[in-house]
């Protein structure tokens, strides 16, 4: 019968009401907090005025106290503070157990973070209790007028007892806020067994590490790592030692009653309309209404379509900026290059803007014809093959041979008498004379140091040329990694990423091809080329503002140096 029904469920109703207003009057419910109050010490407040009082008392111990307030007390300071005065309210021992137990987890001490993960689960559970007894006050009229309400009899019961609901599954996002922190630990409960599991298989329980796998497989049964623990602590313990042991009743009955109430939620916003935002990640769909993970499903793909537009506009935005700042940046770089070359006879040819890019510069009469013959003769006398290249005599192709020597080599060859003196002195001073006039042209604040310096002969393979199609280096960025299909230059190892500018000093042009090139990130948009010719250098930023690459000496020998400049000292090479 329906109305003795009703009756029954009303008559336990009146009964329990009865108890708790009995209760009401006593001490611990004497004095009822107000929503107000219950904000500021969520956010902690009285603990901030707390610590300012003491700091003009000079109360140094309730100072700490209170500064600690914001947070649990870490127990490494323990040789520094006494945390027996700290009150207990300010640090939930949930949290406090918690975070030793992972902490000990995390420092292979399996033993002791059992002991203090199980204490956080006892407390965890003291905790819920606690938070969902707090949902059962008075109805929250919140938006409309408590005057205006107009419900029915069942229509008001469902309404505060939805509402006492969503209170309670929030209790899992409370007790799962960290002082000091803003957004609460994901499936904080689930994450205990996560832990434990672990930290039993590394005492040599393997009954409890199948109990807590178990459990933790109530909210993730598809957890794929879970079921292999599983399974291999099934597998050591044997079936008929593992296949009784079952998931925690306690867990298991707070896995049932939180369903059962997302179930009456669901179907409370399928319904009614009535807001719910579930708080854990690993509720199963079946529990959604069809006909809101439908609703939900198109909210999802209108916000998904929306947000993608936002983004694509938002692009278009930062495009805009980015070429507005590159303008600017570019004409700021126009204006701050072009410093004086410092020595006579070296003049300018070719700055950024003929070289259609920036931070580049193409330098004539750095060198007489007889320098450059001296030191071509030097390289002749001093080089050796594979120099500069961990020994590799075509590093970049195979129709081409590479001799180098470093001005060091080139001073001891000196000093053992097989090259002139004078020869090597003229490889170290020119090498100078570029580094000085880089940092004046481009007007460098700073000094620039010697990242590597490499006098390098490369010379064309006569049967090998035919029918032949690559470059004698191929497009490249000197200090960061260039990806040509994707447009990004990533600057880390084994790139040189303290290079910052670059130079090479040609010795002669009597040969066949050989000319350097800039290009677009690309790799293929060619933006400037330089013919080498004797005394003339070109200099650049080593970044990815600066690609460049050179074309395959098909003819005779290509001879310069190649200098690679750090304004970090401490990658220095002299």
């Amino acid at each position: 019968d329906p109305v003795l029904r009703d009756l029954l469920f009303f008559r336990g109703l009146l009964r329990r009401a009865a108890c708790l207003r009995g209760c009401g009057p006593a001490a611990p419910s004497r004095y009822r907090l107000g929503e107000e109050l219950d904000r500021e010490f969520l956010k902690r407040s009285p603990y901030n005025s707390l610590q300012g009082g003491s700091y003009h008392s000079h109360w140094l111990s309730k100072l700490m106290r209170c500064h600690l307030g914001a947070g649990c007390p870490s127990p490494s300071h323990g040789d520094h503070w006494d945390f027996e005065l700290l009150p207990s309210f300010l640090c939930i021992p949930l949290q406090s157990e918690f975070r030793l137990g992972v902490r000990f987890y995390t420092e292979e001490q399996p033993s002791a973070a059992i002991l203090h993960l199980e204490k956080a689960l006892q407390e965890y559970f003291v905790a819920d209790t606690e938070c969902r007894a707090l949902c059962e006050g008075p109805y929250d009229y919140e938006g409309y007028n408590y005057l205006e309400y107009n419900a029915d009899l069942f229509q008001a019961i469902t309404d505060h007892y939805m509402q006492v609901l969503s209170c309670k599954q929030g209790c899992v996002t409370e007790l799962a806020l960290q002082p000091g922190r803003e957004k609460p630990l994901e499936d904080f409960l689930p994450s205990h067994f996560n832990y434990l599991q672990f930290a039993y298989y590394n005492n040599g329980n393997y009954e409890k590490a199948i109990e807590c796998a178990k459990t933790y497989l109530l909210f993730f049964p598809n957890d794929e790592v879970m079921n292999q623990n599983l399974a291999y602590y099934t597998a050591v313990l044997g079936e008929n030692l593992a296949g009784p042991i079952q998931p925690r009743e306690e867990i298991q009955r707070y896995h049932q009653r939180s369903l059962m109430e997302k179930e009456l939620l669901f179907f409370s916003y399928d319904v009614f309309g009535i807001p719910f935002v579930d708080p854990d990640t690993w509720t199963p769909k079946e529990v959604i209404p069809k006909r809101l993970r439908e609703k939900q499903k198109v909210e999802r793909e209108t916000a998904a379509r929306i947000s993608e537009e936002i983004g694509n506009l938002m692009k278009e935005i930062e495009t805009l900026v980015e070429e507005k700042a590159k303008e600017s940046a570019d004409m700021s770089k126009f204006i701050r290059e072009g410093g004086p070359l410092v020595y006579k006879g070296a003049s300018v040819t070719m700055n950024s803007k003929t070289l259609n890019g920036s931070q580049r510069v193409v330098v004539d009469g750095v060198l007489s014809a007889e320098e450059c013959q001296e030191l071509q003769r030097l390289t002749n006398a001093a080089a050796s093959a594979g120099d500069g290249y961990r020994g590799k005599t075509s590093p970049h192709t195979p129709s081409e041979t590479f001799y180098g020597v470093t001005v060091l080599k080139a001073l001891k060859v000196s000093q053992e008498g097989k090259v002139p003196l004078q020869s090597a002195y003229l490889y170290y001073n020119v090498t100078e004379k570029l580094r000085h006039m880089m940092e004046s042209y481009f007007r460098l604040e700073v000094p620039l140091h010697f990242s590597y310096s490499h006098l390098v002969c490369r010379t064309a393979i006569e049967e090998k040329q035919e029918g032949r199609s690559d470059n004698s280096h191929e497009v490249h960025v000197d200090n960061c990694i260039l990806n040509a299909e994707a447009l990004v230059c990533v600057k880390e190892p084994p790139a040189y990423t303290f290079r910052d500018y670059s130079a090479i000093l040609y010795l002669n042009g009597d040969f066949e091809g050989g000319a350097f090139y800039f290009t677009e990130l690309d790799a293929k948009t060619e933006t400037a080329e330089v013919q080498p010719q004797c005394g003339r250098a070109v200099g650049f930023s080593s970044g990815s503002e600066n690609p460049h690459g050179v074309k395959a000496v098909t003819k005779g020998q290509r001879c310069a140096i190649a200098l690679w400049f750090t304004l970090d000292p401490r990658h220095s090479e002299r």
